[in-house]
């Protein structure tokens, strides 16, 4: 399948990942339709971030996929379907369970039934490094059990599994992706990285959670080539590919890296208040990435040094958007 000239649906265009994915899409002559979150505002989210050359050339769409009639006038018309839409901090996910149930399982039947009805030719499904869960072996392949530790990760295990259900059951020519750690410019500083690099630039000291976890870390840029590649390759519907550099480092470590970027030496210090409860925390996320080689010819390029080097760019320029002085959910 080829990019150019398809009708491209992107659910959670208004997002970290999609943002960037739509751009690509556009890049690579796709007709790329952005569904975004109704609001009253007629805030795209990070699309708003693009080039205005770029935007000019996607067609944005408000809705809702836990919405069906939404879910189904978002797909009408196209032929591939990248499905990112999706409720993903865990802190919020302790606060708010029914509502990752309704966004995250509900949402993603409705789109894929809107698949299925409209005889979509791909449907590209976002899962999560977080479905398996503290490792029981390393590197994780995709057989390792599936484990929710976090109403966060068994809501996506349930999409995961609704997804898989409509491949063997409909034969919706679905391909699962299943990104580890994404990091870069736009993140939000939900995530570790740019709560780091925004209090490292504003603060003495660096407030996180555990500083012991492992994670792998892969540039926006190269998770995306990841699904492009998913939605292109006929040897990938089916089957669930992970995205992951396969190289690991702490959270300690990886704040000590930043700060020796950034050239700064500052104290980094451990909050009750950011850890997880015990059992819900995820202690090694190492992806074995072979399959991702072997079906879809990926690789990850960009080495994490220069990706944070990027990613400290970006958040330089805008630290108006961050708010580092608080604990963002």
């Amino acid at each position: 399948m080829s990019i150019r000239n398809q009708p491209i649906l992107v659910t959670g265009a208004g997002g970290f990942i999609g943002s960037h994915l739509a751009a690509r899409l556009v890049e690579l002559g796709g007709r790329v339709r952005a569904l975004v979150r109704y609001n009253s505002r007629n805030d795209w989210g990070l699309l708003e971030q693009l080039p205005r050359e770029v935007l000019r050339e996607i067609e944005v769409m408000p809705g809702d996929i836990t919405d069906p009639f939404s879910a189904r006038r978002a797909v009408q018309g196209c032929s591939l379907v990248f499905h990112l839409a999706a409720l993903i901090a865990i802190p919020y996910s302790y606060v708010a369970p029914a509502q990752y149930v309704a966004v995250n399982c509900s949402g993603t039947l409705n789109l894929l039934e809107a698949a299925r009805a409209e005889e979509v030719a791909r449907f590209v499904h976002t899962s999560t490094s977080e479905t398996y869960g503290t490792a029981q072996y390393t590197p994780i392949d995709e057989a390792h059990p599936l484990q929710g530790q976090s109403p966060y990760a068994a809501s996506k295990i349930g999409a995961d599994k609704l997804a898989e259900s409509y491949h063997l059951s409909f034969d919706l020519p679905v391909v699962t992706v299943r990104p580890f750690n994404t990091y870069g410019p736009r993140q939000s500083a939900r995530a570790v990285i740019p709560t780091i690099i925004s209090q490292a630039l504003t603060a003495d000291t660096i407030r996180l959670g555990n500083l012991q976890p492992r994670r792998d870390l892969t540039y926006v840029e190269d998770t995306v080539e990841g699904f492009i590649k998913a939605a292109t390759a006929t040897t990938a519907v089916g089957r669930v590919i992970n995205l992951g550099t396969g190289s690991t480092v702490s959270i300690g470590e990886l704040a000590e890296l930043i700060l020796e970027i950034l050239g700064e030496r500052k104290t980094i210090i451990a909050e009750a208040a950011r850890t997880r409860p015990e059992a819900s925390e995820v202690w090694h996320l190492e992806s074995n990435n072979r399959q991702a080689k072997e079906l879809l010819g990926w690789e990850p390029q960009v080495p994490l040094r220069e990706g944070l080097t990027k990613t400290i760019a970006y958040i330089r320029a805008h630290l108006d958007r961050y708010k580092p002085e608080i604990y963002n959910l």
